[in-house]
């Protein structure tokens, strides 16, 4: 039977479970190798007012976050931060939703935004927001998207005594919030789509204290 040593560095939290799950399985063809599918579900049906670059970041961000308080409804605690932020510079918008901010009603909060540069990003990071019900945005060919889903595998590599099991995402299942038809429903194929062209990822969550 194949020893299954885990590289850790490519596997988050959140996905150590599903690991030692897959891993039980005697006839692990029917995992390794296999597309598996991963979403966030409920997200609003919203679309942006134009396809101005601000309103197509602010109505993504408001996607991801859900409450109008929040982001990016009038006089929300985010809304002048994510006004300010360049729309095509994720890395400017995580700089300027960082911190602490204050709701409407005075209540302290506190924001984490990440950018993860497109030769950082993580599988296992991915995995793990996805799972925890975190939609992320995606910066891709000059583009804001938000990505709701993956298609990823668990391969082995090594030899037969040292192989190690990872995760591959295969494939981003975006929404455009450009639109409302057929042309809201977006998919990035790493095998089709030139990886060169994204810029990165935003992970945006906050706790209200």
């Amino acid at each position: 039977m194949r020893k299954l040593s885990v590289d850790w560095s490519t596997v988050g939290a959140a996905t150590v479970v599903a690991l030692f799950l897959t891993a039980s399985i005697p006839a692990r063809g029917q995992v390794f190798n296999t597309d598996l599918d991963l979403r966030v579900s409920g997200l609003p049906s919203l679309m942006a007012r134009s396809h101005d670059l601000s309103d197509v970041l602010l109505t993504s961000l408001d996607t991801i976050v859900q409450d109008r308080s929040i982001c990016c409804g009038k006089d929300s605690a985010l809304g002048d931060g994510a006004a300010a932020a360049d729309p095509l510079s994720l890395k400017d918008v995580a700089s300027k939703l960082q911190g602490r901010h204050l709701l409407g009603d005075g209540r302290p909060m506190q924001v984490t935004a990440e950018f993860w540069p497109r030769d950082d990003i993580n599988s296992g990071r991915i995995l793990g927001a996805l799972t925890d019900k975190h939609a992320l945005l995606m910066e891709w060919d000059s583009h804001i998207y938000v990505v709701y889903g993956v298609v990823y595998r668990w391969v082995w590599s090594g030899s037969e005594e040292g192989a190690t099991a990872t995760t591959v995402i295969r494939k981003f299942l975006l929404l455009d919030t450009r639109f409302s038809d057929s042309r809201r429903n977006v998919v990035f194929d790493r095998d089709k789509d030139d990886m060169s062209k994204v810029q990165g990822l935003l992970y945006l969550e906050y706790k209200v204290r």
